[in-house]
C-alpha cells in the first residue's frame, strides 16, 4: 500500500509531505483547490508522461517520491526480484522533471526507464479516473474490465503466445508465397543449367586427361619420328649403337677386373647400365606398337574440349573447375526443391498453430462467459442499491473465430442495460442518462476493483453526477471496499467524504502573485467543519454541523 509521498515544486505545490493509512481516505476541498494534485504527482512515479509545464514556475526541477509497503503485495515483490530491484519490504519510486523537460526515474535508488515504473505501478495502485464512464463506452475497455474481474491472466498469456506464434508462421508463409514466382524462375534456370551439364557428364579429373590425350594425338607423327631415332641410336645403327658399344665396354672391363679386382665394382655398374638401356629400348618399342594415329579420335577430343571450354566460359569458371561448379548447382537445385517442401510444411504448421489459437480462444471465451454471468447479477444488484430499482445489466459476448481472432481471443463485447420496467436491453450509451451512466460506471468499478490484486485503489471524482441518498450508498460501498484494501477517494460529496476512515483537506492560497496548494489531514473536529461546509456551502450553521456529525456517526 501507499505509505508516504513527498512532492516538491510540482505545478502549484511548493512542498508537500503526506502519510497514508489503511482503509478509506477521502480528499476534499474547494473547487479549483487542486484536490487531484497528489494523484497527478503520484502518476509520474507510476510512469506517466512528464512535461516541463509540471515544474513550478521559477524552479529548476520538480521531484516526487512515493514510498510503498510491500508486506501484502507478493506480485510487486516478485516483479522487483525479477528485475533485481528488490530492497526489503519497502519500495521507493522517485521521479525528477527539469524545467527543460528532461526526466529521470528511479526504483529503490536505481535509475530506470519510466516504462519500468509504469510496469511496476500496475502491481501497486489502480487509478479510476473521473472519466471512467466515458472509457466505459469503448469495447476494448469493457473487455479489459471483464478480464480483470475474471483473473484469468494465464489464459490471456497463453492466448497471446499462441496468436503471436501463428502470426509469425503465417507471415513467413506469406513471404515465401510472395517470392514464389521469383523462386520458380530461378529454379527453372537452375534446372536448365544442371540438365545441360548433366548431358556433358564431365568427370572429376576428365579435362586434364583430355588435354594430355589431345596433346599426344596432335603430336603423334613427331612422337613416332623421335621414338624411332631413339631406337636407332640404342640398337638399330649397325656401326655405332649404344647396345653394341656397351657390350664392347663390358668385355674390356671384364679383362681389367681380371687383372685388378678394383675394377669389379665398375663392371657391376656397367652391367646395370646395359640392363637399363635394354628396358628403355623395350618400353619405346612397346609404345611404338600401341601408338594409334586415329584422326576420328582427335576430332572427338577437339569437339568435347570445345564444349567444355564453352560451358566453363558460360559459368565463368576455369575448365578444370567446371565439374565442381556442376556439383554446386546440383546442390543448389536440391535446396529449391526442398523449399517447395518447406512451403507445404509451413502451411501445415500455420494451420496447426491456428487450431491451437482457436483452442486457447475457446477456453478464454468459456471463462469470460462464466464471469460475465457473475458480473451480470452483481452489477444489476448494485444498480438496485444505487436508486435504479428496475435496472438490469448484461454483458453480451459473441465469439467469431473467422472474423475476430486477435491476441485477446475471438470475443466481441457489448454492455447492455435496461433502466426502466418493460424497456428492452440496449447498448449502455444509448439507454442510460448521464447520472445513470455515472452510477453504473461506479458500480462496475467498485465490483471489479474487488478482484484486482493491487493493494491500493484511487477513485478520482468518480461520483460526479450522483447526489442525495445514492451518494450515501456510494460512500458505504467505498468504505466496505476500504475494509479489505487501501482506498483513496477524491470527492465533492459530504455523504462520501463522511464514510472515510480518515479525511484530507486541500487548500489553495495566493501571496504576491504566487499560488500554493497544500493538503492536510483532518481531525474529528475539523472533519465536522469540512463536512458542514460541503453540506451547506459558505454558511455553516448548527443544523449543518449536526448533519455533519450524523454523517460521521453513520459511517
Amino acid at each position: 500500500m501507499l505509505a508516504h509521498i513527498t512532492i516538491q515544486n510540482f505545478a502549484i505545490v511548493k512542498a508537500l509531505e503526506l502519510d497514508f493509512h489503511k482503509g478509506m481516505t477521502t480528499i476534499t476541498g474547494e473547487t479549483g483547490a487542486g484536490k487531484s494534485i497528489a494523484i497527478d504527482a503520484l502518476g509520474l512515479c507510476l510512469g506517466d508522461r512528464s512535461d516541463p509545464s509540471m515544474v513550478r514556475p521559477g524552479e529548476e526541477k520538480a521531484e516526487i517520491v512515493a514510498l510503498f509497503n510491500l508486506q501484502n503485495n507478493p506480485a510487486a515483490r516478485r516483479w522487483l526480484e525479477d528485475n533485481e530491484l528488490v530492497d526489503g519490504d519497502e519500495c521507493i519510486l522517485r521521479r525528477i522533471i527539469t524545467k527543460e523537460g528532461r526526466s529521470r526515474a528511479f526504483i529503490n535508488g536505481s535509475p530506470v526507464p519510466a516504462s519500468q515504473q509504469k510496469s511496476l505501478g500496475q502491481h501497486l495502485i489502480n487509478i479510476h479516473g473521473q472519466h471512467a464512464h466515458q472509457l466505459l463506452m469503448r469495447n476494448d475497455y469493457q473487455l479489459t474490465l471483464l478480464d480483470q474481474y475474471s483473473g484469468h491472466q494465464n489464459l490471456l498469456h497463453t492466448m497471446r503466445q499462441r496468436y503471436q506464434a501463428w502470426r509469425a508462421a503465417r507471415n513467413e508463409l506469406k513471404q515465401l508465397e510472395k517470392n514464389k514466382d521469383a523462386f520458380e524462375a530461378q529454379k527453372q534456370l537452375l534446372e536448365y543449367q544442371v540438365n545441360e551439364l548433366n548431358e556433358l557428364a564431365l568427370g572429376e579429373n576428365e579435362y586434364p586427361e583430355l588435354e594430355e590425350e589431345h596433346r599426344r594425338l596432335s603430336n603423334c607423327g613427331d612422337i613416332a619420328i623421335c621414338s624411332q631415332s631413339v631406337l636407332q641410336a640404342l640398337t638399330e645403327d649397325d656401326n655405332n649403337n649404344a647396345m653394341s658399344l656397351l657390350q664392347f665396354a663390358q668385355h674390356k672391363l671384364a679383362e681389367l677386373a681380371a687383372m685388378d679386382s678394383r675394377f669389379s665394382e665398375l663392371t657391376q655398374m656397367l652391367d646395370e647400365a646395359y640392363i637399363q638401356v635394354q628396358e628403355t629400348t623395350h618400353e619405346i618399342s612397346s609404345y611404338m606398337d600401341r601408338l594409334d594415329m586415329d584422326p576420328s579420335r582427335l576430332s572427338y577430343l577437339d569437339e568435347r574440349m570445345a564444349t567444355i571450354l564453352r560451358l566453363s566460359r558460360k559459368h565463368q569458371v576455369a575448365p578444370d573447375a567446371l565439374f565442381a561448379a556442376h556439383q554446386a548447382l546440383v546442390a543448389e537445385l536440391e535446396t529449391f526443391t526442398s523449399s517447395d517442401e518447406k512451403v507445404e510444411q509451413l502451411a501445415a504448421d500455420v494451420d496447426a498453430k491456428y487450431q491451437s489459437c482457436l483452442l486457447a480462444a475457446e477456453k478464454l471465451s468459456k471463462s469470460r462467459k462464466r464471469y460475465a454471468k457473475e458480473l451480470d447479477k452483481l452489477i444489476s444488484s448494485s444498480m438496485h442499491e444505487l436508486s435504479m430499482e428496475h435496472g438490469k445489466f448484461h454483458i453480451a459476448l459473441e465469439s467469431s473465430p473467422d472474423n475476430n481472432l486477435s491476441p485477446l481471443g475471438v470475443d466481441s463485447i457489448e454492455l447492455l442495460v435496461s433502466t426502466n420496467p418493460g424497456q428492452p436491453m440496449q447498448a449502455l450509451g444509448k439507454v442510460a442518462s448521464g447520472g445513470e451512466l455515472s452510477r453504473i460506471s461506479l458500480a462496475i468499478q467498485v465490483i471489479t476493483a474487488q478482484k484486482v490484486d493491487t493493494p491500493s485503489l484511487i477513485f478520482d471524482e468518480v461520483d460526479v453526477g450522483i447526489s442525495g441518498p445514492t451518494a450515501a450508498i456510494v460512500g458505504r460501498l467505498l468504505r466496505k471496499l476500504g475494509e479489505s484494501t487501501q482506498v483513496m477517494c477524491v470527492t465533492h460529496l459530504p455523504q462520501v467524504a463522511g464514510c472515510g476512515h480518515q479525511q484530507m483537506f486541500v487548500t489553495k492560497t495566493s501571496n504576491k502573485g504566487n499560488t500554493t496548494t497544500n493538503m492536510v489531514p483532518l481531525d474529528v473536529s475539523s472533519r465536522v467543519q469540512e463536512l458542514a461546509r460541503l453540506l451547506g456551502g459558505s454558511e455553516i450553521t448548527e443544523h449543518t454541523l449536526a448533519n455533519a456529525r450524523e454523517l460521521l456517526i453513520a459511517a
